[in-house]
């Protein structure tokens, strides 16, 4: 199979189906950065994800024989929407398997895509559970498996980006920056840049606690993570495809790990200044540009935004995230005078004009002198931290920084 042919194929097939999303140059971005940084913006495709493309060209490839017994797929996200729209358009009949766990707002919309083409089943309480159940149903009833990232006609479709990218770019491209999950979209931009513009260097970009194409190019074989930070759902899988590996493997020159929290910083950004929404997958591109900023000064980059299926329940937590990164958000376990007067004193003599107590976790027990108290703080200014800690020993407090201890903050916090 020549691949590229195949996404030169799925351009034309996409024709109508799909947006042909703009590449803008963001301003504020370019000026930060010193160099030309474009956008292309996959947040906003007709399902609010690049992943269209890749269920789209894979289903309407299918024989008719396959198209009527049907199709099967497992996602909790950006991909089960692109096969639900998919099955709307080609009348394609589909059974979507999602964790118990996917929120609301992702079940209404695979819905609403779908139709009444799609059948939404929702087992198990991981993403590996409604997996193997789609296996299981394809397996025994001979439909379709559509998988999110492993297969060429996938990749094709997600490579259509790229072509995109390089008919509406009026210079030639420097940089191109990639969200890496299972490898679908990265492997796709691979293809096409290395036969069309072969100097482009694509770096693929992934959270910090989910690194499954970097651990693998590391040791020079595809490999199984056995824990994730699931937070950038979108791009967070504990094995990418061993297509995508092959290909990434020989076209990728670089993975960068960006943090959680420096992508939540990102997404409210972009919400701020840009009126962008997007989702933490999709602000791991523009995250990633801190981590190379001597390296594209003067030159012309593009990142990909690949989606804005952001669930607003999460705000919260992305704010939280944000300020932790930052050094803005801090937590004690402190051991507090059980007295009147004593939460008073604590704040006149510990903290500054500026900083706020927005966490506060205490239960009087009177035959104590002196009882556990949870304290989350919020700066405005990072140097703070200092002189709290400062202020704290020397007045005598006996205390416990919990953002240095991961097991404590998920006890009493996370």
């Amino acid at each position: 199979m020549n691949l590229f042919n195949e996404i030169v194929q799925a351009k034309k097939k996409l024709e109508g189906i799909v947006q042909n999303t703009p590449l803008t140059e963001n301003m504020p971005l370019s000026d930060e950065f010193d160099a030309t940084i474009l956008l292309k913006r996959e947040d906003l495709q007709i399902v609010r994800s690049y992943k269209i493309r890749g269920a789209y060209n894979k289903m309407s490839s299918l024989s008719e024989t396959e198209k009527e017994q049907g199709i099967v797929c497992a996602s909790a996200g950006n991909h089960a929407q692109g096969v639900a729209y998919s099955c709307h358009l080609l009348k394609i009949k589909g059974i979507i398997y999602m964790p118990k766990t996917t929120p609301k707002q992702k079940i209404k919309q695979v819905q609403l895509f779908g139709k009444s083409f799609v059948e939404i089943v929702l087992v198990g309480d991981t993403f590996d559970e409604a997996f193997d159940s789609a296996i299981a149903n394809a397996n025994a009833n001979f439909k379709k498996f559509i998988h999110p990232f492993n297969d060429y006609k996938v990749i094709a479709g997600q490579g259509t980006v790229g072509l995109e990218i390089l008919n509406a770019s009026m210079k030639p491209i420097d940089y191109i920056f990639v969200p890496v999950g299972g490898g679908g979209l990265s492997a796709g931009l691979c293809t096409v840049f290395s036969e069309l513009s072969p100097n482009t260097k694509i770096i693929g970009v992934e959270p910090l606690g989910a690194p499954a194409m970097k651990t693998s190019l590391d040791h020079g074989v595809n490999t199984p993570l056995k824990t994730i930070d699931k937070f950038v759902d979108g791009a967070a899988v504990k094995q990418v495809g061993d297509l995508t590996f092959e290909i990434c493997k020989k076209y990728l020159h670089d993975v960068i790990l960006v943090p959680e929290g420096k992508v939540c910083s990102t997404i409210l950004r972009l919400y701020n200044e840009e009126a962008m929404v997007v989702e933490p997958a999709g602000a791991l591109a523009i995250a990633a540009l801190d981590f190379y900023k001597e390296k594209i000064k003067g030159k012309n980059v593009v990142c990909i935004v690949s989606g804005s299926n952001n669930d607003i329940e999460r705000t919260a937590e992305i704010k939280e995230r944000s300020l932790l990164y930052e050094g803005l958000m801090h937590y004690f376990m402190i051991q507090f005078p059980q007295r009147p007067g004593a939460l008073k004193e604590f704040v006149n003599s510990i903290l500054g004009d500026d900083d706020d107590i927005t966490y506060f976790q205490f239960a009087k027990k009177n035959s104590r002198e002196v009882g556990s108290v949870i304290v989350g703080l919020e700066l405005k200014n990072k140097m703070d931290i200092f002189s709290i800690k400062s202020n704290m020993s020397k007045q005598g407090y006996e205390y416990r920084y919990l953002n240095e201890n991961e097991d404590l903050y998920n006890q009493f916090v996370g």
